[in-house]
């Protein structure tokens, strides 16, 4: 397993932090398992599967588990630190901007493009864990079942998390199997 500091984890963190509006997951994904390769794809599948049933943000619940994973308590404070102080610090100025310049019509329009780059970017990285996910093809009948379940039937996360569970554990399980 790689060695990673507390000052790593919260450069490396920042580094996500910094590179998102509204949604840093797909930066976090490219930055974990593409660039730094501090995890696998199926390790960042499989810890963000269970940073998205605990509550908290998904983002800062990875940082949690990603930091602790390679330096303990203190990574999991310079993960999350690393991955808010900058964000918050620039909310903070963007705030002050709004509360003056909201009502012009350019303002207004570039916050809809930046909401249309985030819905891609989240869809773009949920591609890309499909595609681990499809190394695994039986994998995919609970990724249906979550989409009708949620989609179609209009469950709750709790009632998906309950239902699909299971099911995925066993699977996953088998897929250890082989």
């Amino acid at each position: 397993m790689k060695t990673l500091t507390p000052k790593d984890l919260f450069i490396g963190f920042s580094k996500i932090g910094m590179s998102g509006f509204g949604g840093v997951l797909p930066w976090a994904r490219r930055t974990i398992v593409e660039q730094e390769k501090w995890l696998t794809a199926e390790e960042f599948s499989a810890m963000l599967g269970i940073c998205q049933i605990v509550p908290g943000p998904n983002i800062v619940n990875l940082g949690v588990c990603v930091g602790s994973r390679f330096a303990g308590i203190p990574g999991a404070i310079a993960a999350v630190l690393g991955l808010m102080l900058g964000p918050v610090a620039l909310l903070l100025i963007l705030a002050v901007l709004y509360e003056h310049y909201s009502y012009m019509p350019i303002v207004q329009g570039m916050l809809r493009g930046v909401s249309a780059v985030g819905v891609g970017l989240i869809a773009s990285t949920g591609f890309k864990m499909l595609r681990t996910e499809l190394k695994y093809p039986l994998m995919l009948s609970v990724i249906i079942f979550v989409i009708l379940a949620a989609t179609v039937f209009h469950l709750g996360l709790g009632w998906v998390v309950l239902l699909a569970s299971p099911l995925a554990i066993l699977l996953a399980w088998k897929k250890t199997q082989k």
